[in-house]
C-alpha cells in the first residue's frame, strides 16, 4: 500500500515541478523576447528618422564634375606621342 502511495506522490510531485519550470520558462522567454522587440523597433526606428532626415534635405546635392578631368586631352597625348 504505502508503493502505491508513493508512485501517486512521486507523480504528482512530479507534474508540479513540470508545471512551475514550465510556467517560470514561458516567463522567462516573454520578458526575453518583449526586451529583444523593444530594441529592434528601437533600431529601426533610429533607421528611418536618419533614412527620412537625408531624403527631406534639399540642399544636399551631388558634385556634377566630381569624376571629371582637369585636361582629358593630357591622356590622349602620353599615350599617342612616343617621344
Amino acid at each position: 500500500m504505502w508503493g502505491k502511495d508513493k508512485l501517486i506522490l512521486a507523480v504528482v510531485l512530479l507534474v508540479v515541478a513540470f508545471s512551475v519550470g514550465l510556467w517560470a520558462g514561458h516567463s522567462r522567454g516573454y520578458k526575453k523576447a518583449e526586451a529583444d522587440i523593444k530594441k529592434v523597433q528601437a533600431e529601426s526606428a533610429k533607421k528611418a528618422a536618419e533614412e527620412a532626415a537625408k531624403a527631406a534635405n534639399p540642399f544636399e546635392a551631388a558634385n556634377p564634375l566630381g569624376g571629371v578631368e582637369a585636361n582629358p586631352f593630357e591622356k590622349t597625348k602620353k599615350i599617342l606621342n612616343p617621344f
